[in-house]
């Protein structure tokens, strides 16, 4: 008489209201796939530290092919570029941004360019920068003991 009961379910309530804020983003400010360059931009996920002597930078660059990559050491100024193509148009619904990007380190001074190394492998780009020897740091030893203690007993006099 009534049909089914159907089960209320929060979670695809709440993904129902993400897509709708994302459709009423995307009208406003246009999809990032809509070929409006100030749009299609992104920006790749990146993360640096120190490992022995290297001042390393890796980039996550999912679906991009490492000949749309480029890498320039310019001064003290890391740069690398490149672009994510489109495979499809149109489709139904899509989280994944691309376009070109770029991103800019600066480099300690001192930095032989020539001993950069890239290298890229399962949609990672790691460069390796060799630190300059005044910034390569050195280690310093601990020296372990205990300091003697001076104690005066002092007897008591009755």
């Amino acid at each position: 008489m009534f049909g089914e009961l159907m089960r209320w379910s929060p979670a695809e309530e709440l993904s129902n209201w993400h897509r709708d804020i994302d459709d009423l983003f995307g009208r406003f400010f246009q999809r990032p796939d809509s070929g409006n360059s100030t749009f299609s931009n992104w920006t790749p996920r990146v993360e640096t530290y120190r490992k022995d002597n290297d001042y390393v930078v890796r980039v996550d660059l999912p679906g991009v092919d490492p000949k749309d990559v480029h890498v320039e050491a310019e001064g003290n100024l890391l740069s690398i570029t490149g672009e994510r193509k489109a495979e499809e148009k149109g489709p139904e619904y899509r989280e994944t941004f691309y376009g070109k990007f770029e991103r800019r380190f600066t480099l300690p001074q001192g930095v032989d360019a020539g001993k950069i190394s890239a290298h890229y492998e399962h949609g990672v780009l790691e460069l390796r920068v060799p630190l300059p020897a005044q910034l390569a740091g050195r280690k310093i030893p601990i020296q372990i003991g205990q300091k003697e203690e001076k104690r005066k007993l002092e007897s008591k006099v009755a």
